[in-house]
């Protein structure tokens, strides 16, 4: 009799422990089953929504941040996630338009995939027309910049100490910056560019005047191989104590004294402001806009040159500059392009 219930107890104890451990079995199951659903089941908005995961944020709260703007289903299944992954969270703003699963919404955010705003600045672009690219792409206004720039003039005082405001150190790049990029912050970052450039190029002495020429020099041509040839009929006049009388330079100074029609007239050029190059001999006083790189290097190595005068390239329809040594030759330069134009089917 002992025997046999020892037998029945051990059998007992034998289904009591399978229980259990089908119990365990299937709690583990329905767990990965559950976790499986959390990380790979998309879940998030149908429309547009940023999250701002600030520098220093644990990821426990980044987890609350994402699940609080309705990113992922649960926090808990995003902190697996991370448990299991165990890779680095990169602070940012992140912007979420459709359903992602957690796979997704972690690999962003592990590799600072952040939200930016892209704007192209082009070589030769003004204060003016950088405000209003920015303003287009949906960064500030273009006064608050334009206010910015001027307030910010202390970001190259030791590479001009005569700057009145920025204008010709915005480097010309594709920048691409966050949606709160305040205009102090943008305007330092292109600076920033323009330094690094600078010293590529050994920059280092008369910056204000190499800058000033260069921005005149970028105005004249887009032809980069004519940009020398510019420089040094720039510098002959100067040596000459010709006046420059640059067109583009009359244009920044009505557009600074907000005057500019989107046309040069005749009466413009009698318009009298600091940067009429008609009116007022040597360079003007500061830069006209941002220059690249290949105008930063023709005003640094202008070509050797006797010609006192040019047709501008931008003004003739076969695309190239006319140079000349003498007015008499430039006068038939004139009737040339004259010529090339109205049978462009100008005027």
């Amino acid at each position: 009799m002992t025997a046999r219930r020892n037998r029945r107890s051990k059998k007992s104890q034998g289904h009591g422990v399978a229980r259990v451990f089908l119990t365990l079995f299937f709690m583990a199951v329905v767990a990965v089953g559950a976790a499986g659903w959390l990380v790979l089941t998309p879940f998030g908005p149908s429309r547009e929504t940023f999250v701002d995961i600030e520098p220093g944020s644990g990821t426990v709260r980044i987890a609350q941040l994402l699940e609080a703007s309705g990113v992922v289903r649960s926090q808990y299944g995003f902190d697996l996630l991370r448990w299991m992954k165990r890779g680095t969270l990169r602070a940012g703003e992140y912007r979420f338009d459709h359903p992602a699963t957690v796979l997704e919404v972690y690999a962003r955010i592990a590799r600072g995939d952040v939200y930016t705003k892209t704007v192209v600045v082009p070589e030769g672009a003004s204060i003016f027309d950088i405000a209003t690219r920015l303003e287009q792409a949906g960064i500030g206004t273009r006064q608050k910049f334009l206010d910015a720039q001027a307030q910010q003039v202390n970001l190259v005082a030791d590479l001009d100490p005569k700057a009145k405001n920025l204008e010709g150190y915005l480097f010309p790049d594709t920048y691409r910056f966050p949606r709160k990029a305040t205009p102090a912050q943008i305007a330092a970052s292109m600076v920033r560019r323009f330094r690094v450039r600078a010293a590529e190029l050994g920059l280092k002495e008369n910056v204000h005047a190499i800058v000033t020429m260069a921005s005149l020099v970028e105005r004249e041509t887009a032809v980069d191989s004519e940009r020398p040839l510019i420089a040094s009929v720039f510098f002959n006049r100067l040596d000459k104590h010709m006046p420059l009388m640059t067109d583009p330079s009359v244009i920044y100074g009505l557009q600074s004294q907000g005057k500019w029609q989107g046309a040069i007239y005749r009466s413009d050029l009698a318009h009298d402001t600091p940067y009429n190059t008609y009116l007022h001999g040597g360079l003007p006083p500061g830069p006209i806009a941002n220059p690249g790189l290949a105008a930063l290097r023709a005003a640094m190595q202008p070509a050797q040159t006797d010609y006192l005068y040019f047709v501008a390239a931008g003004a003739n329809p076969q695309g190239h500059s006319l140079f000349s040594k003498t007015l008499e030759e430039h006068t038939r330069n004139v009737s040339e392009y004259r010529h090339m134009l109205k049978k462009a089917g100008g005027r």
